[in-house]
């Protein structure tokens, strides 16, 4: 399911986002702005884990994936 998980957020995200091409008062934040945010979260958070497993295995002897 881990996997897929990518997969079904790009496939239906353009979907959700489209552009209705009305012209409305902006009231709350579109939906694209949410999923860019998430996306920017997401980037953020593999990162930060991709750091810290690196400075955890140069501390614990040196061994890399």
């Amino acid at each position: 399911m881990i996997r897929t998980l990518p997969l079904l957020l790009l496939t239906a995200t353009p979907a959700l986002a489209a552009h209705s091409g009305e012209i409305s008062r902006r009231t709350m934040p579109e939906l694209s702005d949410l999923a860019l945010a998430a996306m920017a979260a997401g980037g953020l958070w593999l990162a930060q884990r991709a750091m810290r497993r690196r400075a955890r295995a140069r501390r614990d002897g040196g061994a890399q994936d």
